[in-house]
């Protein structure tokens, strides 16, 4: 859901080596000025790194602060706020150089003081993170000056740079603060290439560009974030061009053409899975047969066919086919007949009129998701269809963004859930499966447990081989056919549309906007002269 991650660099850990992260050549291509309109179907909740653990909060903290390492366009990790660093021969310390040049939004200088309150916040257990497994990991973390430290472990953690892209936190800012419900989760301070401005609960987040970013202002002077929790009012501000960029379901993606004369498509494979998840707390979704009997009543192909316009594909399991660690597993076929003798092996029985009865009460099923995904919304209506004729009656529930993630996933008060996730690069997903990451607001949601996934995540994440990696996911993938923590749906694709007067916008593998801050707009082409005072 978060950072993205690579397991590549790993295979350079046999012996020492040491990373000089060359200057970027700035660009002086176009004016200072425009606003940059993106609309939004959620709300941000924390705009804190330490603690966002949602898609909207993520995306506006990714202009507001930066890590100590970042991803470059071909998904290479590079400096950020670090100047250098270098890798011990067995892997097991990285020492980091910070850059000197860099300033907090409110003028204050950035120092390695920061870096260890950043990871002293991570690793707080009062903290409400989904983050800690990572930082959790490190034996010492030592201070040699203002500027530089020391990261031991004493096992190998795969993951161990990708974890440094985390967005780093000021110290004089929170040190007096309970980060936990901080003013300035909702105040945000950082170092990055926009500085916030204003937050209208459910209306818009404002960013303004920052004048003194290390790497040169950006072009754009203004990001403004809209809530717009409607696909289809979002797609009709097309037409008005009031939104420059939108995230289009397939439907949107094939509407007409005079929809998009004044817009770029740009279409991509997402590193994700969308999922039928259910409350594993609970009876009978706690049992293994039961969540079987699910994969068999559920015709993914006609969700695919009948929602996606076939711009998906089957999802088998916890990684999308473009993952190292993807294997082609056996899927489970459309079966309802099968689906209801599973059902019936583990204390079902069926009604004179056909419904399903779990201990001598008529079934039935509360399925929510979240309000504006349309995609989703109609993915709930079908799997409803499909299950009405093995008896189960569905009930689905549309719910506003913040309210489904904090009244509902965190606190688990679900039977079930759609939902996706957005994965790592790097294959680790510790903090999504393992047992110990059940707890309120961490990713394990769902309350999977399973010990030998559990064994298997903490193998893999503990070696630098790759092979070896891929041994153990490929047996968790096996183990997830059997004991599947939830019902995998679909690899979506990503559909994107940006208006056509921003200059610079390069599709690349690591998306749209590894570049943001290099796009502009010709001067005759300016639409919001006076962008800053427009958002006033």
């Amino acid at each position: 859901m978060k950072l993205q991650k690579t397991g590549l660099i790993f295979i350079f850990l046999i012996t020492l080596f040491f990373v000089s992260c060359g200057k970027k050549v700035e660009t002086d291509n176009g004016p200072l000025g425009d606003m940059y309109v993106v609309s939004s179907i959620g709300d941000a909740i924390y705009l804190n790194p330490v603690l966002a653990s949602d898609s909207s909060s993520s995306s506006v903290n990714s202009y507001i602060y930066n890590g100590l390492l970042k991803y470059d366009k071909n998904l290479n990790l590079v400096c950020d706020l670090a100047e250098n660093y270098s890798v011990s021969e067995n892997g097991l310390e990285i020492k980091f150089n910070l850059k000197k040049n860099i300033y907090w939004h409110d003028g204050h200088k950035f120092t390695v003081k920061d870096v260890k309150f950043t990871f002293d916040k991570l690793t707080d257990p009062n903290t409400r993170t989904p983050f800690s497994s990572d930082y959790l990991m490190v034996k010492e973390f030592k201070i040699t000056d203002d500027y530089s430290f020391t990261v031991t472990y004493d096992k190998p953690f795969a993951p161990i740079l990708e974890s440094w892209a985390i967005g780093i936190i000021p110290e004089h800012i929170f040190k007096d603060e309970d980060i936990n419900t901080s003013q300035y989760n909702r105040k945000p301070v950082g170092t990055g290439p926009y500085v916030f401005k204003k937050w209208v609960t459910d209306q818009k987040i404002v960013l303004e560009s920052n004048p003194n970013y290390y790497e040169g202002a950006p072009k754009i002077k203004v990001l403004l974030f809209r809530v717009i929790p409607d696909q289809s009012v979002q797609f009709l501000e097309l037409r008005t061009q009031t939104i420059d960029e939108l995230s289009l379901t397939p439907d949107q993606w094939n509407a007409y053409e005079s929809f998009f004369k004044n817009y770029n498509k740009y279409r991509y494979p997402a590193f994700s899975f969308t999922f039928l998840g259910f409350n594993l707390e609970k009876q009978p979704y706690n049992n293994i047969k039961f969540r079987q009997a699910m994969n068999y009543a559920i015709d993914k192909k006609d969700i695919i066919t009948g929602v996606l316009s076939g711009m998906a594909k089957t999802a088998q399991g916890i990684f999308p086919p473009q993952s190292w660690a993807y294997k082609e597993i056996e899927p489970y076929e459309y079966n309802p007949k099968k689906s209801e003798e599973l059902l019936l092996s583990i204390g079902f029985s069926k009604s004179q009129d056909g419904k399903l009865l779990f201990n001598g009460k008529d079934f039935e099923i509360n399925i929510i998701t979240n309000q504006g995904n349309k995609t989703r919304e109609l993915t709930a209506q079908i799997i409803q269809e499909q299950l009405k004729k093995i008896g189960i009656q569905v009930n689905v529930r549309i719910l506003e963004w913040s309210s489904f993630l904090n009244q509902y996933v965190n606190k688990k008060n679900f039977d079930a859930l759609i939902l996706g996730w957005n994965t790592s690069v790097d294959p680790d997903q510790f903090s999504l499966w393992h047992s110990s990451q059940c707890g309120q607001g961490q990713y394990n949601f769902m309350s999977y447990k399973n010990e030998e996934v559990d064994d298997l995540l903490i193998k893999a994440r503990t070696t630098f081989s790759k092979e070896e990696r891929i041994k153990y996911y490929h047996k968790i993938q096996d183990i997830m056919r059997e004991d599947p923590p939830c019902i995998f749906l679909y690899y979506p694709e990503n559909l994107v549309c940006i208006h056509k007067r921003f200059e610079n916008v390069e599709l690349a593998p690591a998306g749209i906007g590894w570049n943001f801050y290099q796009w502009y707009v010709e001067k005759e082409n300016i639409k919001y002269k006076n962008a800053n005072l427009l958002v006033q």
